[in-house]
């Protein structure tokens, strides 16, 4: 497996993951999109959507190394990280540190239920995010490459959650909804794993690989129209004066900020690289803007009180901007 194109391997990684999870096939295109760009996703669903079985497939069909946090109250930031303890060195007989690692050194990370846990463990994730390290009792270890992040939110339950502030909201590229399965796809769940399980998921691909496909996300060119397009369409998410969504203006207490529109071209250029073009068109751009903007749009007390919800708003804005 020397070359592997991104049409290609999207193809593989769909045929793999489908041997576990039936359906989802939008979400597992977008996921794969947020890992060529170097990105990380939030997970919104309720429970029992297989969502952690959903990212160890994914981890399994690209041969990355995989990690689960369970999210708690009393989760502190040492259990995320690491922490030192006292070893005795057999060949010297003195007593010296060692840093054990924790569960973030991994390439693909779920972080369950993210909101569970207190402001202060969630900030741990901040700087492996944004820079792929972790600085803990004043040494820097650097991550191993490609590494991802998939935190998981469970919309039902809201009482005894710390809600991510936008800041760390900002550090994801995505935030996606899980939808029930239809009916058929329901069946077919039930009747999958009421048995005895079917084919295990075998790697389609090898870390360097990865590597150098997110290499060429961030190599390929853009046209200036696709440019202006991803840079109008975040704009109208704020609600300034010069706005010309109405909408926006109405509605709209805060909006996306620069770094959105970055993350809308990169993963417009995922897209194109995953549907085999060389260059991302508008097209890649208005289908990724929801999943990109969905959490970095925060709505007044007038849009809830007319019954306004970001997904709409964001429809409109694509009609009129």
């Amino acid at each position: 497996m020397n070359t592997l194109d991104g049409k290609d391997l999207l193809v593989r990684v769909k045929r793999e993951i489908s041997k576990i999870i039936v359906g989802q096939e939008a979400l597992v295109e977008h996921i794969l999109t947020a890992l060529l760009c170097r990105g990380h996703i939030l997970l919104i669903g309720p429970p029992g959507m297989a969502k952690t079985t959903l990212v160890h497939s994914f981890s399994q069909s690209l041969n990355l190394p995989f990690n689960r946090i369970q999210f708690t109250p009393d989760l502190m930031p040492s259990d995320i990280l690491g922490t030192e303890i006292l070893q005795d060195n057999k060949s010297s007989g003195q007593r010296e540190l060692m840093f054990i690692k924790g569960p973030i050194f991994t390439q693909v990370l779920l972080a369950d239920e993210i909101n569970r846990t207190p402001p202060k463990t969630q900030a741990a994730l901040l700087q492996a995010m944004q820079e792929k390290t972790v600085t803990i009792f004043g040494r820097t270890e650097k991550l191993a490459e490609p590494f991802m992040v998939l935190a998981t939110q469970n919309p039902i339950e809201q009482e005894g959650t710390y809600p991510l502030p936008e800041a760390q909201l900002d550090r994801f590229l995505f935030s996606l909804y899980l939808d029930y399965p239809s009916f058929k796809e329901e069946m077919e769940i039930v009747k999958k794993h009421s048995g005895k399980m079917g084919a295990a998921i075998e790697a389609v691909i090898s870390q360097e690989q990865i590597l150098a496909l997110q290499d060429q996300v961030y190599s390929m060119t853009v046209s200036e129209h696709v440019f202006e397009r991803a840079v109008k369409l975040t704009r109208a998410t704020r609600p300034s004066p010069e706005n010309p969504v109405a909408e926006t203006r109405q509605f709209v207490k805060w909006g996306a900020g620069p770094r959105a529109a970055q993350f809308l071209v990169l993963a417009a250029k995922a897209r194109a690289l995953l549907r085999g073009r060389p260059t991302p068109i508008e097209e890649d751009v208005v289908t990724l803007f929801k999943p990109a903007m969905n959490h970095r749009v925060q709505l007044n007390f007038q849009a809830e009180a007319e019954g306004i919800t970001v997904d709409s708003l964001l429809d409109t804005i694509l009609q009129k901007a």
